[in-house]
């Protein structure tokens, strides 16, 4: 028989198991509860997991590495940074934390990824880097946005929250040749530290700088310091720093969430593929798949009502909020929000592509915690509302 009443599915749901409980209880018993042995050890393994000889710094949001990110390669007032419109607000914001400007550029309209036509249009004297987002987990033209950065003299620092594992080339994202990548550990992403993030990069100057950076500008940092056999309480600030460090219980459940990666990805897959077959008949555009030989990290499952669909976009949450299905909408452009619209007199009109994917798009619940019933009520839904 149907529960004619079944629970609210929400849009994401974290999959936190026993191991996890027992490793953040280790921590804590340990008696070492801030930045620690736990957190070395995640970066090792974080860095381990992507190869390509990264050095990876945890920090206690992905908005924090961005921020050192771009400190780290000298980003300042009067500089410009590049990155795409249909992002959220921690992207760029870091830039005016640096007195440096944001300049926003429209995306692809079949991956919804950054337009690198885009990119080069906006490029001036200014420009110091591009800021490209993978959006939903499918990572960007990256070959485009490198010999854009080649022939300008530009950095990149790629916004990889939604991109663990994605591949380009053959090679994770976080692997590839830019300045710095910035992984997310947010609730809904595909691993979890509650909250948290680790930028990695393979300039060892640059992860230098951003591990003084991210304590107060401290030269050594607390584990060091505290950890040492011999007289260690003397530390010179060399920078005015940030407060930006991962605790030891956040990496504690960071290193099972890690190992427990393959299955997690293997799991996205398979909700995503029959999310493609199940919704192919219905008026919607699907998101793009990875292309073949590429890992899509499936972090978002993003449809658009196409033209000829007989509801709009809040109809159909509307009506999937009825039945107790939790939805979202990536992303309220950036050109529409108040201060990023009024500081560089945006309109709509300048983001044709990411204007119209707004109107008509919406998030579907996907997260490795989700059993097969929960996404055969997800399509249903969809099948009853979308026509």
């Amino acid at each position: 028989m149907t529960d004619a009443n079944p629970p609210f599915l929400p849009f994401a749901r974290p999959d936190i198991g026993d191991a996890e409980v027992e490793a953040v209880a280790r921590a804590l018993r340990s008696g070492w509860v801030t930045t620690g042995p736990e957190t070395r050890a995640f970066e090792q393994e974080f860095a381990a997991c992507l190869g390509g000889g990264v050095h990876a710094v945890a920090v206690n949001s992905a908005t924090a590495g961005l921020h050192l990110a771009l400190e780290s390669i000298g980003v300042g007032a009067g500089d410009e940074v590049i990155a795409p419109t249909l992002t959220f607000t921690a992207t760029v914001e870091v830039a005016r934390y640096l007195g440096a400007d944001a300049v926003l550029v429209d995306v692809d309209p079949v991956t919804l990824n950054i337009d690198p036509a885009g990119i080069a249009a906006a490029i001036t004297p200014r420009t110091r880097a591009i800021l490209p987002v993978h959006y939903g987990g499918l990572a960007c033209d990256m070959d485009a946005i490198f010999a854009l950065a080649r022939s300008n003299g530009l950095q990149v620092v790629e916004d990889a929250a939604h991109a663990l594992p994605a591949t380009h080339g053959g090679r994770l994202v976080g692997s590839l040749p830019s300045a710095a990548s910035v992984f997310s550990f947010y609730a809904n992403k595909t691993i979890t530290t509650g909250e948290g993030g680790m930028v990695v990069t393979r300039d060892e100057r640059l992860a230098a700088r951003m591990r003084v950076m991210r304590l107060h500008g401290i030269s050594r940092d607390a584990f060091d310091r505290f950890s040492s056999r011999t007289p260690a309480w003397y530390y010179e600030v060399i920078a005015p720093g940030f407060k930006y460090n991962l605790t030891d219980v956040a990496a504690a459940l960071g290193r099972v969430q890690l190992a427990r990666l393959p299955t997690f990805v293997q799991r996205r897959r398979q909700l995503a593929a029959r999310y493609l077959h199940e919704l192919k008949s219905l008026p919607l555009l699907l998101p793009a798949d990875a292309p073949a030989g590429e890992t899509h990290a499936w972090h978002l499952f993003v449809i658009r009502l196409r033209e000829d669909a007989k509801v709009t976009r809040d109809g159909v949450i509307g009506a999937l909020s009825e039945a107790g299905i939790g939805t979202s909408v990536h992303y309220v452009p950036l050109h529409r929000q108040p201060y990023w619209r009024d500081r560089y007199r945006l309109t709509p009109e300048q983001f044709p592509v990411a204007e119209q994917a707004y109107q008509r798009m919406l998030s579907i619940p996907l997260f490795t915690a989700m059993s097969d019933d929960e996404q055969t009520r997800v399509i249903a839904a969809l099948k009853a509302v979308v026509r």
